[in-house]
């Protein structure tokens, strides 16, 4: 029996929602498995712990948290109740950064019976990686003078490390996919950081003879994704490029609510962490409408990440099944509650396991 422990971390608002919900799909879609289960950990690190501790996490949370085989993560934020510097960079980020999670994936694709807002957005799906550890977010720079005069710098740092791992990570990725990168630049405004990222890009795709390659200014790029989202496969970008890009790819799906991340530790040393785009959705708390599809994506991620991409892909079927059969949250058009929708796909999940026995009890009557 493979077992995964995973460290459920549900976070602030509808995190505290959807987290059990896909850990409840995530159970049942390891029973199609036969041989794989999960261990799930609850922490209760949020704003709310915040105002209780002071701190977003305890000090030993990191040591606490390297003993996971991933971690699973709702919502990080409550401007009501913390500042939003205060509880990234005391979460999120620190998670980010100290486990060296230097790779940031989001995929933006069309469910089936989920309208977008396109009116043509044909068949898109592309996957957008995203430069995790430094870029225009380098945590270098600071603030001088005060008043009239008050200056505040910020530095972006880009290195050949970083910016080369996230491109060979996005050509690997393209030679599963549609063999096409996308690199989002913008070198005829950046004066220095984004011809940079175009020589490293033309360098490493050398090695890559047979994935198809483009560069597009960030801004043109933007455009595209609205008007030609269908003709992108991957996309390759710096880590604001990155996050706002992914931004746009869950509007044009129909909600943020459906749209899925990942953050990668490429070395093995610490656990990667998973978490849906969409944020603590303040405005819907309590409600019981807040869409679970984002947090279940996100797990249809994980289990790619741990090699179990066949199960991932079920998953995605049954959950596309659910939606094109109408079992929709408010966000995208429905009526549906967030059980309503979870304990559809579970449902799902359990006919799909129940008829895969029965062939397979006919073909051995059949020997």
């Amino acid at each position: 029996m493979k077992t995964l422990k995973i460290a459920n971390i549900p976070g602030d608002g509808v995190g505290k929602e959807v987290v059990p919900a896909a850990t409840e799909v995530l159970h049942a879609i390891a029973e199609l498995h036969g041989n794989l289960k999960f261990e799930f950990t609850e922490f209760p690190w949020s704003c709310e712990y915040y105002l209780e501790h002071n701190v977003m996490m305890p000090e030993d949370g990191l040591e606490t948290l390297k003993e996971f085989d991933a971690i699973f993560l709702g919502a990080v934020g409550n401007l009501e109740l913390v500042p939003d510097h205060v509880s990234l960079w005391g979460m999120l980020i620190k998670i980010r950064r100290e486990f060296e999670q230097v790779i940031n994936i989001r995929p933006a694709k069309l469910l089936k019976g989920v309208r977008s807002p396109l009116v043509n957005p044909k068949d898109f799906d592309m996957m957008v990686v995203r430069e995790n550890s430094e870029g225009e977010y380098s945590s270098i720079g600071g603030n001088i003078y005060k008043d009239e005069d008050e200056i505040a710098i910020q530095n972006a740092v880009f290195s050949r490390k970083a910016s080369e791992r996230a491109m060979r990570y996005a050509f690997d990725l393209a030679a599963k996919r549609g063999k096409h990168v996308t690199s989002a630049t913008k070198s005829n405004g950046i004066i220095y950081s984004m011809p940079f990222w175009d020589k490293v890009f033309k360098e490493v795709s050398k090695d890559y003879p047979d994935i198809k390659t483009d560069s597009q200014h960030i801004d043109a790029l933007a455009a595209f994704f609205v008007t030609h989202p269908d003709k992108f496969d991957v996309i390759v970008a710096s880590n604001l490029f990155g996050d706002i890009l992914t931004d746009l790819g869950a509007a044009i799906m129909g909600s943020v609510g459906i749209a899925p991340a990942a953050n990668i530790n490429v070395n093995g040393k610490y656990p990667s962490m998973f978490e849906p785009v969409h944020g603590s959705a303040p405005d819907i708390i309590g409600k019981g409408i807040a869409n679970p599809i984002g947090q279940i994506w996100t797990a249809k991620m994980m289990l790619d990440h741990f090699g179990e991409e066949e199960l991932g892909s079920t998953l995605l079927d049954i959950v596309e099944s659910v939606t094109n059969d109408g079992f929709l949250t408010p966000d995208i058009g429905g009526t549906n509650t967030t059980k309503e929708v979870t304990d559809e796909i579970i449902k799902r999940i359990k006919n799909y396991k129940a008829a895969a026995v029965t062939e397979e009890t006919s073909e051995v009557a059949k020997v």
